[in-house]
């Protein structure tokens, strides 16, 4: 009999994707995993174990973390008689799951310098090892309970590739000598771009939320109808240019323009400008070390209450989810995404008329929206129910990707979400407005 936690979990992920093959699954699996050692390709052994602040984690960690869930969550809960690489990892690499027992401290990742590198090499490649073969070798009704486990962990790890280059960018940051991780591509910047146009959307009842058809998190569900007033949003993403208007106009001492938690925010931690920016020389530190800072680029690396700020600044709102997620609902899911290897954002591709450009990639999009579960929404149980239910509080929701994230990893129905002071994601906006 299958593990009830499995059970739920293969019900759940039939509504949203039909069961694919075992060779497919295992070619998803050595793409997914194969991208994650190459992103590690620039480092030394040193950047791997960095952590320069609580909400980052080492590169280190993160390969043992993502290894552990496949791991913990297939092979220890469904394979009869398996032994765990090391029982010790159930302790160090857990990240929040509570009702799998303690776990390391998180603020305190840094610290792990043993296991080695080397040794989480060894581990990824014994458990890639042991998975593989346990796909291919086990009877029809076991591979169909771990099929959308294994599919969950190479979207889990996805996250995770993200999180690696966020949080490398934070830890380079903090040397006085600003690395480079990488050496950054060459990118056209046009002389000039032209003002965002106003692209216009009938309100009335609408469905958002994923549809049935493709994978999809427990938190993209279910589909469901939302009212919604008629809108615009603007057909470009907010630039350096523009968000330098509102620095240089006073923007981070005027209260009038700060939620409470904002401005008690930027008095406490003496912000003045987005994270990443250089004053002097007008530059801005990037993946590709110290870089002169173009207007014309996409502004990055902003906190939800920055870019709610700005949008008072400029009188207009940021955008609801709902509404972001109608008005990208039928566009396609192409943009400026880590497989590009650029690892930062471009600029708008000149005067599109009234169509929305960089709704996918470059940087994420703070919405207006709280994450909070969809009406009817309730977690799987069991430790799975943990991955993102219990995070829908003090949070606010982004859409649509980054420079940072995986090719094919984001969809219009996707839900990102962070604390509403977290700004070394690559988070920018794009602005809204009532019709």
């Amino acid at each position: 009999m299958s593990h009830p936690v499995l059970r739920e979990a293969r019900s759940r992920a039939e509504e949203v994707a039909p069961q694919v093959s075992r060779q497919a699954l295992l070619d998803r699996y050595d793409c997914v995993r194969s991208f994650t050692l190459k992103l590690c390709e620039p480092l030394a052994p040193e950047d791997m174990l960095l952590q320069a602040m609580a909400d980052v984690s080492p590169t280190k960690w993160h390969l043992a973390h993502t290894t552990w869930f496949f791991e913990r969550f297939v092979l220890m809960e469904h394979r009869a008689g398996y032994q765990a690489c090391d029982p010790q990892y159930d302790f160090l690499f857990n990240s929040y799951y509570q009702t799998l027992g303690p776990m390391h401290a998180r603020p305190r990742r840094g610290l792990l310098s043993r296991p080695s590198s080397e040794e989480v090499r060894d581990y990824r490649s014994e458990v890639d090892s042991r998975l593989c073969e346990f796909i291919t070798s086990c009877d029809d009704g076991v591979f169909a309970d771990i099929e959308p486990l294994v599919t969950l962990g190479c979207h889990h790890e996805q996250q995770h590739q993200e999180l690696i280059l966020s949080d490398i960018k934070y830890n380079l940051f903090c040397n006085p000598l600003l690395p480079a991780y990488h050496v950054p591509q060459a990118a056209e910047v046009p002389a000039s771009l032209a003002a965002p146009a106003w692209v216009s959307f009938a309100g009335g009842l609408r469905e958002i939320g994923a549809s049935g058809i493709g994978f999809a998190f427990d938190n993209e569900m279910p589909r469901h109808s939302t009212f919604l007033e008629p809108f615009a949003l603007a057909s470009r993403l907010v630039t350096n240019g523009e968000y330098r208007a509102f620095v240089e106009d006073g923007g981070y001492r005027r209260p009038e323009l700060w939620l409470d938690l904002g401005f008690g925010i930027v008095q406490e931690r003496g912000w003045e400008h987005p994270q990443y920016w250089i004053p002097e020389g007008d530059r801005q530190f990037t993946l590709g070390g110290s870089l002169p800072r173009i207007d014309a680029e996409p502004v990055c690396h902003l906190s939800f209450v920055e870019a709610d700020a700005y949008a008072r600044w400029s009188g207009h709102r940021l955008p609801t989810e709902s509404e972001w997620e109608v008005a990208a609902a039928e566009s396609e899911v192409t943009g400026n995404f880590a497989a590009s290897g650029r690892f930062h954002v471009s600029t708008a591709a000149g005067d599109a008329g009234d169509s929305l450009q960089q709704l996918f990639g470059d940087v994420w999009e703070w919405t207006a929206s709280p994450y909070v579960g969809y009406p009817g929404y309730r977690p799987p149980s069991g430790a799975i129910g943990e991955y993102n239910g219990k995070f829908m509080c003090n949070q606010y929701v982004l859409r649509g990707g980054s420079c940072a994230t995986p090719e094919g990893h984001v969809r219009a129905t996707y839900r990102n979400f962070f604390p509403a002071d977290a700004r070394w994601q690559f988070a920018g906006l794009r602005l809204a407005a009532d019709a």
